[in-house]
C-alpha cells in the first residue's frame, strides 16, 4: 500500500509537471489511451467478453469516471499538488452519502459531521474571499469547484462500481473507464489549444499512465494481503508524498491553513470510512486519483472498498477504489 500511495502521488506530480504547458485534457486523453489499451490487453489475455450486461450503468460508470478525472487533472494543473489531492480525499465523504441514497447503505449517524468536517477543510485550504477577505483569497473560486466537483463525480463512480460488481467482471468495470474517456476527451482537445508535446513531455505523459497503471497493481494486491482499515490509513501517505513532491519540486509549501484544512478533511474521512454497518464485513472507501481496479477484491468475502458500507446487495463482491475515474 505504501508503494501504491507513492505511484499515485508520482502519477500527481507527472501531471502537474506535464501541465505546465499542455492543457489537462491532452493528459486526460494520453491516460485513457494508456489505460484502454491495459485494459483490452487483460481482458484478452482472461478470454472475457468485452460489453458486459448492464451497458447502461457501465457507461454512466465510464461516464462519471472521465467527468471526475478531468476535474480532478485541471485542479493538479492549477492548485499546488497537495491542496488538489487533498480535496480530491473528499469523495469517501460523497460516497458514503450516495451510497446512502440510492444504495439503502445505513450511514454513520455521524455522517453530517464527517460532512461538516470535510467541507469545513475545504474552507480552511481556500479561504473564500466571501469569509476571509479579498487578501486572503489564495485561489480562484471557480478552481475549488471544479477540484469539488472532481470529488463528487468519482463519488458517483465509485457507487456505479458498487451495483455493477453484482453482475460484471470487475476487468469489464476497468475498461468502461478508458473506454467512454478516451473518445469523450477528443473534442475538449480539438476545442482547446492543442499543442504538440515534446519529448520531455511525452516521457511525462507515458509516465502518468505507467505510474497509475503500477499503483493500481500494489493497490489491489495490498488490499489482498491487509485489513481494510490498515490499507486505508496506509493510502493517505499519498497526501505526505504529494506535500513532499511540491515542497522538492515545485516549491510549493503548505501553510499552517492548508495543514488545518488538511486534518480537518482526514478525520471527515475517518469518520465517514466508519458507515459500515456490520462488523463481520469491515469497508473502507480510499480515494485516490486514478481509476479503480476490483480485480481480487471478490477472494475476500464481505469485502468492499467501493462504497462505505458492507450490507448493501453485492457485497462479497467489491474493489479498490481510486479517485477519480
Amino acid at each position: 500500500m505504501v508503494l501504491s500511495a507513492f505511484g499515485f502521488s508520482v502519477m500527481a506530480l507527472l501531471v502537474k509537471l506535464a501541465g505546465q504547458r499542455l492543457p489537462s485534457q491532452q493528459i486526460v486523453l494520453m491516460r485513457a489511451l494508456v489505460a484502454l489499451i491495459l485494459s483490452i490487453a487483460f481482458l484478452r489475455r482472461a478470454g472475457i467478453p468485452l460489453w458486459g450486461n448492464n451497458r447502461r450503468l457501465l457507461f454512466l460508470r465510464g461516464f462519471f469516471g472521465f467527468t471526475a478525472l478531468s476535474c480532478f487533472f485541471y485542479a493538479l494543473v492549477h492548485l499546488p499538488l497537495a491542496e488538489a489531492t487533498v480535496i480530491q480525499f473528499m469523495s469517501p465523504i460523497f460516497t458514503a452519502l450516495l451510497a446512502a441514497i440510492f444504495l439503502s447503505e445505513r450511514p454513520t449517524p455521524l455522517l453530517p459531521v464527517a460532512l461538516t468536517l470535510g467541507l469545513g477543510g475545504v474552507v480552511l485550504i481556500t479561504r473564500p474571499a466571501v469569509l476571509f477577505g479579498e487578501a486572503s483569497a489564495t485561489f480562484a473560486p471557480g478552481v475549488v469547484l471544479v477540484a469539488l466537483c472532481g470529488a463528487f463525480l468519482a463519488a458517483c463512480a465509485y457507487v456505479a462500481v458498487r451495483r455493477l460488481s453484482t453482475s460484471e467482471h470487475e476487468l469489464v468495470i476497468i475498461l468502461y473507464f478508458p473506454l467512454i474517456a478516451f473518445p469523450a476527451s477528443i473534442p475538449g482537445v480539438l476545442m482547446g489549444e492543442l499543442i504538440w508535446p515534446n519529448g520531455r513531455e511525452w516521457l511525462l505523459l507515458i509516465g502518468v499512465g505507467v505510474c497509475a497503471q503500477v499503483a493500481q497493481i500494489f493497490m489491489t494486491r495490498g488490499f489482498k494481503v491487509l485489513p481494510a482499515g490498515s490499507a486505508t490509513a496506509i493510502m493517505y501517505l499519498q497526501i505526505v508524498f504529494s506535500a513532499l513532491w511540491g515542497a522538492l519540486f515545485l516549491a510549493e509549501m503548505p501553510d499552517r491553513w492548508t495543514v488545518a484544512g488538511s486534518l480537518s478533511i482526514l478525520l471527515g474521512t475517518l469518520i465517514a470510512a466508519r458507515s459500515a454497518a456490520t462488523p463481520a464485513a469491515p469497508t473502507t472507501c480510499v480515494m485516490v486519483a486514478d481509476d479503480a481496479l476490483v480485480d481480487s477484491a471478490r477472494e475476500k468475502p464481505g469485502f468492499s472498498s467501493i462504497s462505505l458500507a458492507s450490507d448493501g446487495p453485492g457485497s462479497p463482491n467489491g474493489g479498490c477504489t481510486k479517485p477519480a475515474e
